[in-house]
């Protein structure tokens, strides 16, 4: 008897070695092979497939802004301080009067309870997120022209998470997590005065996990709007994903909402090639696939475009995590016109029109890229210019550096994360930087 007994503890020790064993090669960061550079561009490298497990978990912490530094701009420019002391500023808006509008936002509430919750909790806090959002719209003015913001006041109060802001006529549309709002605007008011009116309702059920809803106007005064999934490959259910991997069409005369094009996993930054009825959105792609897959992107977005997400990406690769859909329509799988590198979180992004940074900097569009999560080593934490053609798209070269640094020397540490880029009245470059709580003014040196 005591032999088998020895002979049953040998057996499990050994089960709990190999276990163990397993779990730690399943759950160790997968090193990326691959640079930025070189999953970037209009061919960027597809690398091969690694299902992970567990995901490559790689958190900068990031620890603010030391009295007296800043990120480091292209050679030529220069950056100061537009305005400091900001509640997690995400996305901008500049008024045709020079005023900034500053969305000060955070995640809606989440629970927390779970495993899965505690981990997010944990690695969003590490990242600089995670707290009480503002909720608000801030307005910042700089009157005298010296390129700091001498006014900032509390514009809109009471907003659910806002992100998007776009103005129509005298008409300030800003879309909640939960909902699209219209508020009277009138120039040169420093507090909004009026009373906002529902538009339509946004998805936001479920865990309401890619929270933000961009938003930009057509030329024709449409609104479209930017929904990412609420999942990474739709594991939890396409039920789930009703109008969300989109980007949706809002006709607000008649408050009419359609799915514009859709397989876009999260589509974060809008915006229209200056002169035309083109449409660009900058989009977050899946994860879990290793620290090279798959690339963010740039592209443009047209009536009834479909992406791929959650069966396809990049054009027509299959996803082999995700079961096949009835119909296979991997031919009608549209591909990204320009690849952003893995997992560096592209959110806001702009195009040059009006930026006076000289040659270099025209007809092309400024990036945030927000920076990784998930890969070793980390990417992203920077703005970078994409040199568009004279035919309206991305030309054959790599993005190109216009402020970076937001990410320490060792690797380890970020003092900030872009978040958005807009282009000032006065022709500078202006980057939120929400972990910093900084709105970063680029100009000509001198």
């Amino acid at each position: 008897m005591r032999k088998i007994l020895k002979f049953i503890a040998a057996a499990l020790l050994l089960l709990v070695l190999i276990g163990g064993a397993t779990l730690y090669i399943m759950s160790r960061p997968d090193v990326a092979r691959f640079s930025t550079a070189e999953l970037s561009g209009r061919v960027p490298v597809m690398a091969s497939q690694k299902t992970e497990t567990f995901p490559t978990i790689n958190v900068p912490e990031v620890t603010g802004w030391p009295a007296g530094q800043a990120p480091r701009a292209a050679q030529g420019l220069s950056v100061q301080r537009f305005a400091d002391g900001l509640d997690h500023p995400r996305t901008m808006f500049v008024l045709p009067n020079g005023d900034v509008l500053v969305a000060e936002a955070q995640s809606p509430p989440r629970d927390s309870s779970g495993i899965e919750g505690k981990v997010m909790s944990r690695l969003m806090s590490k990242a600089g997120a995670g707290g009480v959002s503002a909720n608000r719209i801030s307005l910042l003015r700089d009157g005298d022209g010296d390129g700091k913001a001498e006014v900032k006041t509390a514009y809109i109060t009471g907003l659910n998470s806002p992100y998007g802001m776009a103005l129509v006529g005298d008409t300030l549309y800003v879309a909640n997590t939960d909902a699209l709002l219209a508020f009277p605007y009138v120039a040169g008011e420093t507090k909004m005065s009026g009373k906002p009116t529902k538009v339509v309702d946004l998805p936001a059920k479920g865990t309401n996990r890619h929270w933000t809803k961009s938003l930009v106007a057509a030329p024709n005064g449409w609104l479209y709007v930017g929904v990412g999934a609420d999942s990474n490959i739709g594991e939890k259910g396409m039920n789930r994903e009703f109008r969300r991997a989109s980007v949706l069409e809002v006709r607000p005369e008649n408050k009419y909402m359609r799915t514009f094009a859709a397989g876009i996993r999260n589509p974060v930054g809008l915006a229209y090639y200056p002169g035309s009825d083109r449409l660009w959105t900058v989009v977050n792609e899946r994860d879990m696939l290793g620290s090279d897959l798959v690339p963010d992107y740039l592209t443009d977005v047209t009536e009834g475009d479909f992406y791929g997400w959650p069966w396809y990406y990049w054009g027509g690769f299959v996803d082999p995590r995700v079961e096949p859909e009835a119909e296979d329509r991997r031919q009608y799988v549209k591909r990204p016109e320009y690849g952003l590198g893995a997992h560096t979180a592209p959110l806001g992004m702009t195009f040059t029109q009006g930026l006076d940074l000289g040659e270099r900097w025209s007809n092309g569009a400024l990036v945030a890229l927000h920076g990784s999560w998930n890969r070793e080593p980390a990417a992203g934490y920077s703005v970078v210019f994409v040199k568009f053609g004279a035919n309206g798209k991305p030309v054959d070269a790599l993005p190109v550096t216009l402020l970076d640094r937001f990410l320490a020397s060792d690797n380890k540490t970020a003092r900030g994360r872009p978040a958005d880029v807009k282009v000032a009245k006065d022709g500078s470059a202006l980057i939120a930087d929400d972990s910093g709580g900084v709105i970063w003014r680029v100009a000509k040196a001198g």
